[in-house]
């Protein structure tokens, strides 16, 4: 039998009830609210006005909007989609009502007096669930034993599945408002779940042949399937990875907040978010084909759509030794535990790791830095940015950190000492807090409340009190969802006018004048450091 690899360009794309898989559709409970409070409303708009949504995906103030990117025709073909969901997520539709009327219990009947009484009121559908707890405001609220919740009915991996499909291009509807349908004929949809092998099996593919009735065997698919599974492959070779084997640490930056740290004898990747290869656009770009055959430890900052991603993080998998994620207590919904998540996706090697807790290896050390701003002011744990020191060299990566107080800072300057390169977020005009959680509110926040609390990072203010503090020789601000492969998840198109742009422009200036190298990465970026003898190599250009 003919060996076969799988082609670079193929998508392996994870999907909840045809919806775009993100961590909150994982999590049973935040699942639940979801598919109430997101996809349920957004299906019933479209098929209410179809045109509207038309019209709206057509204006760029709305993009990232819950419009869906789909004609009139396809009415049927969501209403199809909606009943099917119905069908198959009653207990989630019915666990998401019990949520709700636990938080009305709470809200009418907790008035600082014990608890204990309610929990014979508590749902039926969430006794020994859920634990009924107050703050010391004596504000009532409740937290899910949620290990339980996976090895509940509630955890249902058979609504998961990937789409696998071609690509050619970076264009693509902002997923978390557009299903995938079943009848594009360029798309096979695989019925099966996040933690299946075979999905290791086709990641692997991409660099090592199998003979292709192997793994076609793999899959249940129909026999008129089975020509455009065959077309995913070729027999092609891919361009062998040359290890690196420098003295140096070697830092190639792949878009957003993904960054792959080198050195010959380590890899570190930060919050793989990666592009496709094999499709010219203007834009330089690192793709799969430039990692590592084996990654040490991959680091995740937090738990937002554009840094988890699954869609790249699955084909990695059979190559990931570690991922480290931030610690968190999880149970409440806002906050759901993150090794919990990766766990049930199939990842058996997750690390959590605290704030100013260090993981320690041969002559490297990782350490959680408190992450502040970024949530709405929610009460999330599952936030941290990294401190990496290989040797005498250190980096810091604060991703979308808010400098919100100095003082914090300033403290952990004194555990850290002075950084060599310092990497920070500075999308500062982030989405009002309902945007992401909504669906998670037990009431909806007034709309001026709403837009005070934004998913934001630093500002130029902010951002000049982090360099101050830690007087970095280099300043690199990325995590700005400017790569046109990031526009699906992330519905970012910026101008020379946009805030961020004009507030990084302000630091990169600012630190130019004090002769700190400063730019603000886009595409692809390689920077080859050492801690006597700096060689910055710039393979980009400026966003």
């Amino acid at each position: 039998m003919k060996a076969v690899y799988l082609k670079p360009n193929v998508v392996i794309e994870p999907l909840v009830d045809k919806w775009y898989a993100w961590s909150h559709l994982i999590a049973p409970a935040t699942a639940a609210l979801n598919i109430t409070g997101r996809h349920f409303k957004i299906m019933n708009s479209f098929m209410a006005s179809p045109k509207i949504h038309m019209a709206a995906v057509r204006n760029p103030k709305m993009r990232g909007g819950p419009f869906m990117d789909l004609d009139v025709e396809h009415v049927q073909d969501i209403k199809e989609l909606k009943a099917e969901t119905e069908r198959e997520q009653q207990l989630l539709i019915e666990l998401a009502q019990a949520i709700q009327e636990l938080n009305t219990l709470l809200q009418e009947k907790a008035r600082g007096y014990s608890l204990n009484a309610l929990y014979e009121e508590v749902p039926a559908l969430l006794k020994g669930y859920v634990e009924l707890v107050y703050d010391l405001n004596n504000q009532a609220s409740f937290r899910f034993f949620e290990p339980l919740l996976y090895q509940s009915p509630f955890y249902r991996p058979e609504a998961q599945s990937i789409a696998l499909w071609e690509t050619n291009n970076d264009e693509r509807p902002f997923v978390l408002s557009t299903p995938r349908l079943d009848n594009d004929p360029t798309v096979i949809h695989l019925e099966v779940p996040f933690s299946y092998e075979g999905i290791d099996v086709l990641g692997q593919m991409k660099r090592q042949p199998r003979p292709f009735q192997e793994v076609k065997a793999m899959f249940n698919m129909l026999p008129a399937q089975e020509a455009l599974f065959a077309s995913f492959f070729t027999t092609e070779a891919p361009e062998a990875y040359v290890p690196y084997q420098g003295e140096q640490v070697r830092m190639r930056y792949f878009g957003h907040a993904c960054i792959l740290v080198e050195t010959k004898d380590l890899s570190i990747l930060l919050d793989p978010v990666i592009s496709y290869y094999g499709y010219p656009n203007g834009v330089d770009r690192f793709s799969d084909l430039d990692l590592p055959e084996q990654i040490d430890y991959v680091l995740i900052t937090h738990n937002h759509q554009d840094h988890i991603l699954f869609e790249t993080l699955l084909p990695l998998r059979h190559k990931i030794k570690n991922i480290v994620v931030p610690q968190t207590s999880g149970g409440r919904l806002e906050d759901p535990n993150l090794k919990l998540i990766f766990n049930a996706a199939g990842f058996e090697n997750v690390i959590e790791i605290g704030e100013m807790e260090t993981i320690q290896f041969a002559d490297c050390t990782i350490t959680g830095i408190p992450f502040v701003g970024e949530h709405g002011c929610l009460n999330v744990q599952a936030k941290m940015c990294h401190h990496v020191r290989v040797k005498d060299f250190s980096m810091l990566f604060m991703a979308d950190s808010c400098n919100i107080e100095n003082q914090l800072y300033r403290h952990i300057q004194k555990i850290t000492g002075n950084i060599d390169i310092l990497f920070l977020g500075m999308e500062c005009d982030g989405a009002p807090m309902s945007w992401l959680y909504g669906p998670l509110l037990p009431q909806p926040l007034a709309r001026d409340k709403d837009q005070s609390r934004r998913l934001a990072g630093s500002n130029f203010e902010r951002g000049r009190g982090l360099v101050e503090i830690f007087n970095p020789l280099e300043v690199y601000v990325y995590a700005m969802g400017q790569e046109p492969w990031l526009e699906f998840i992330s519905s970012i198109k910026y101008t020379e006018e946009s805030t961020p742009i004009v507030q990084s422009n302000k630091l990169i200036d600012w630190c130019a004048q004090r002769g700190i190298v400063a730019e603000r990465l886009f595409g692809e970026k390689e920077i080859l450091y050492n801690k006597h003898k700096r060689t910055p190599t710039p393979m980009t250009t400026e966003g």
